[in-house]
């Protein structure tokens, strides 16, 4: 295996440098080196290399381990704040970290306010909600930028739960047909904040057992398919406050088409002081983001357009009185002062089990994505099981708080980071002025209308709306891609956020399987002066050796395609190999069974001689002194059946592995182009017992019809899954296993075989 000046052994007349310039050409004069080694299968490799097998430690162990070290890091793993928080610069980094807290907390309070609504919940306890969990967070959370607290997509979950367990027709009043809305918010509250219970325990007791990988399973345009379409049903379900409409509670598939049909059929019952205050303050809300972005080069802190509108709107709804004189929706009473904590009502947890399990993926997948964006932007690591275990712990405390569950915002998360938050510290400060509007501001904003809470919701959707653009991108990159992201979308709005998720999960993983099953199957040839086999199919220049075949997949064999493998393989070599087997079966069957009958004539001949009184062995060479001269009927047959046995005889002589006549030349049989068969397993990354079987069955096979088969490019766990497995036996050694396509290559050359393959294993 020569390679002399940067070049490699091989067949082919064709000069690769032609193809460079002048200047790599020198180059590679210059360097002027030479790669020389011998063929080695995988035995010989082994042995070079010293190959032992890695003896895995017992996980177990390490884990009941107990010493002042380990009872440290433990503590500082899963409390980090311990670790950063002693090394915090106070000169750099506190002021912008007080700056980016105060412009977050700006934003978490219309927020709070605004998607509590989106859960079905007076607007305070999206205020609770924007305050327990930040300050959790802060202390078990590892991202320094993202920002936890209430977010469109988990408030639009959370409302769906709440809106199907706990309708408006259940607490219906008798008199008047009136909702009973303190009744039916109590009942609500009690459903989200053992949601809230649930999520957290699903999230702490997966991050525990290292399950943070779970995430995995939701690609990229699937989550961004999902939050388009919950970003949909969050504009569809604001409607009725923009309007001022009353519909009714609706839950499970096809609900949002019913919600959106019905505020259609009751647009002419929309009250018209409700939808002027919803425009005027959606337009005051985008003139101000256009404002934001022209001047944001010029401020220190972005415009706080959120809370500007809503002061000023609660200050115009008080002033003009809007609800009385012009039938306006407002938020009502807010209590002021925190509220003391309550155990949740494990009763409900068999309800809630399906869709707090949805909430804990998803609300995992969106802050993790989110917060390894502004690890790898700011230089540090985000440990995806610890913010597992935060998130949780957040999830949990504040559903004893009648907290709803809460994942991390996208934009306050941008905003915290471009007004110079550095650390968690910002988190804090944020949930520290939350705490102080909680105890003496809120009940300043009982007269906000909720049509002012519902434009503001509808203008943050924009970025979420805006992921339509994914289509055209989709379509040119990859189309695959797009299908998840369009089927993700659809099975959403049909099926509701829950089942939506289960099915473009499930549909995932089915078309992850599918693409296993047809994968791209070639045979390879050597490209001319190198030791580099590519697909003959798509490199014109690429050979196919003489004699050797060489089939790659790429992907790995297991149950679900290992059929279509064997059968595309017998197919690509342009060999009948199930016909030709078949046929030699069958003749070599027809050959004993003519055999047999020569044999029982012979018999009986020879009885028929013992009963004349005549010794078998005097009848024998009698029977053949009488071929030679009477040239008798029967003993013609004998003579002809001896012939047989005679040309099999030497026909072994001719192959001695083939003492009995059975090659394919013998039997008049066509013989394949090929004798040697090389398997390019580069691509296995794992076998199963059905792979295994595959490879047995393609080894006997070929054999059959006196082709050698080799396998190349094998990685060592696959090896090793190969012998566990019992591949490797007599027939079958790791002399038929090599270090890459080429050594297989060169070693088929130097020992082609013909004949038939006999059990015993050939080196």
């Amino acid at each position: 295996l020569g390679c002399p000046k940067g070049q490699t052994s091989g067949t082919g007349g064709w000069d690769t440098q032609a193809l460079l310039s002048t200047t790599q050409e020198m180059e590679l004069r210059r360097r002027d080196y030479q790669v020389e080694r011998p063929l080695l299968n995988q035995k010989q490799l082994e042995e070079l290399g010293r190959w032992s097998s890695v003896t895995g430690t017992h996980q177990w162990r390490t884990w009941l381990q107990c010493s002042h070290a380990r009872a440290r890091a433990l503590l500082l793993q899963y409390l980090p704040v311990l670790a950063w928080l002693p090394r915090y610069p106070v000169r750099d980094w506190l002021l912008g970290d007080l700056l980016s807290g105060l412009s977050v907390a700006i934003m978490q309070l219309p927020q709070g306010l605004a998607y509590a609504l989106l859960a079905g919940l007076p607007p305070v306890f999206g205020l609770y909600s924007s305050f327990y969990p930040v300050f959790i967070y802060f202390l078990f959370g590892t991202s320094r930028h993202i920002s936890v607290g209430t977010f469109a997509v988990m408030s639009v979950m959370v409302g769906s739960v709440t809106e199907s367990l706990a309708p408006d027709e259940d607490f219906l009043q008798d008199l008047n047909s009136t909702v009973n809305e303190t009744a039916r918010d109590a009942a609500r509250v009690q459903l989200a904040s053992a949601l809230s219970v649930l999520v957290g325990l699903f999230q702490v007791g997966l991050g525990l057992v290292h399950f943070g990988f779970v995430v995995t399973y939701l690609s990229e345009p699937l989550v961004r398919g999902y939050t388009t379409a919950a970003s949909v049903q969050v504009f569809i379900s604001q409607l009725k406050y923009v309007f001022g409409l009353q519909l009714s509670s609706r839950s499970g598939p096809l609900s949002i088409i019913y919600t959106l049909l019905e505020v259609c059929w009751k647009l002419p019952q929309s009250v018209v002081g409700t939808m002027v205050t919803a425009l005027v303050a959606g337009v005051v809300l985008v003139v101000m983001k256009l404002l934001n972005d022209k001047l944001q080069r010029h401020l220190p802190l972005p415009i706080p357009r959120e809370l500007l509108t809503l002061i000023g709107a609660t200050g115009i709804s008080y002033g003009v009185g809007l609800k009385h004189r012009f039938g306006v929706d407002v938020v009502g009473d807010i209590p002021a002062g925190l509220i003391p904590p309550v155990a949740p009502n494990s009763q409900l947890f068999a309800k809630l089990v399906g869709n707090a399990f949805a909430i804990a993926v998803v609300g995992f997948a969106i802050a993790i994505s989110l917060g390894k964006i502004f690890a790898l932007r700011h230089g540090y690591r985000v440990d995806s099981n610890q913010e597992l275990v935060a998130l949780g712990l957040s999830n949990l405390v504040g559903g004893v708080f009648q907290c709803f569950p809460v994942s991390c915002s996208m934009s306050r998360s941008l905003v915290q980071e471009s007004t110079g938050g550095n650390t968690q510290v910002a988190g804090a400060v944020s949930s520290l002025f939350i705490l102080i509007i909680i105890v003496k501001l809120g009940e300043l904003f009982q007269d906000l209308p909720k049509a002012v809470l519902a434009a503001a919701i509808i203008v943050n959707l924009k970025g979420m709306l805006m992921q339509f653009t994914d289509i055209c991108s989709l379509w040119k990159a990859n189309r695959m891609d797009l299908l998840i992201w369009l089927v993700t979308f659809v099975a959403t709005i049909l099926l509701n956020l829950d089942l939506g998720l289960a099915a473009a999960v499930a549909f995932s993983l089915l078309l992850v399987v599918f693409r296993t099953q047809l994968p791209h199957y070639s045979i390879l040839g050597q490209v001319p002066d190198t030791d580099i086999y590519r697909d003959v199919a798509e490199y014109s220049e690429a050979r196919e050796v003489p004699g050797v075949k060489v089939f790659r997949s790429s992907a790995t064999v297991y149950f679900a395609n290992a059929e279509l493998y064997s059968d595309t393989l017998k197919q690509k070599c342009g060999v009948d190999v199930d016909r030709l087997i078949s046929r030699k079966k069958k003749l070599l069957k027809k050959k004993e069974l003519k055999l047999k009958r020569l044999l029982k004539e012979e018999k009986l001949q020879r009885q028929a001689a013992a009963s004349k009184g005549t010794s078998v062995s005097i009848n024998a060479n009698t029977s053949i002194r009488d071929i030679e001269s009477n040239n008798m009927e029967g003993s013609k047959a004998k003579v002809s059946a001896g012939k047989e046995l005679e040309d099999t005889a030497a026909s072994g002589q001719e192959d001695a592995k083939a003492p009995d006549g059975s090659t394919l030349k013998a039997l008049g049989l066509p013989q394949p182009d090929f004798h040697s068969l090389v398997l390019d397993l580069g691509a296995l990354s794992f076998v199963d017992t059905v792979c295994l079987k595959s490879l047995k069955n393609i080894f006997r096979d070929f054999r059959e019809i006196e082709v050698e088969v080799y396998m190349a490019a094998c990685h060592t766990p696959v090896v090793t899954q190969l012998e566990a497995g019992h591949f490797f036996d007599a027939s079958i050694t790791k002399q038929h296993l090599f270090a890459s396509v080429h050594d297989a290559v060169v070693f088929a050359l130097q020992h082609p075989r013909s004949g038939p393959v006999s059990p015993v294993s050939v080196s």
